[in-house]
């Protein structure tokens, strides 16, 4: 028997529309990061980009389990003496929401070229309104 590789012929894009309102941060990244590498279709293949795009709105009213909101930090560093920067999830949520989500999808995905390109396909609004109504998105229903 012999394994199924994908051609880009068969590979059908579709446009997803998430709301991100009252889900918990890990979980809807979960889901998006599937969604992202075409893990939910019959032809997935783990060296092709098989994924859909994805649109999240809401992302500032996301919710976390825990203390999370105090206890979760991001961490940046310039290089320069001093220049370490480190804020809590609550102050990124409340700066950008759109960075929290990311970060997370982001975490989820293959740490080569291939997952730089499938985290292209991910847009994050912090409200409602998104750009991409022409696309027509399929409105998405997690669990």
């Amino acid at each position: 028997m012999k394994t199924y590789i994908a051609k880009e012929k068969d590979i059908k894009k579709v446009w997803y529309l998430v709301d991100a309102k009252d889900r918990i941060l890990g979980r809807l990244a979960a889901k998006v990061a599937t969604i992202l590498m075409g893990k939910n279709k019959v032809i997935y293949s783990p060296h092709m980009d098989t994924g859909d795009e994805v649109i999240v709105i809401n992302a500032s009213k996301i919710k976390v389990t825990g203390k999370k909101l105090a206890s979760k930090t991001y961490q940046r560093y310039s290089a320069y003496p001093g220049g370490l920067d480190v804020e809590t999830l609550e102050r990124a949520l409340a700066k950008r929401p759109d960075f929290v989500i990311r970060h997370a999808v982001h975490g989820m995905l293959p740490k080569n070229k291939l997952g730089a390109k499938l985290l292209k396909k991910l847009r994050v609004y912090a409200g409602e309104e998104h750009p991409h109504k022409s696309q027509n998105p399929i409105v998405l229903k997690l669990g």
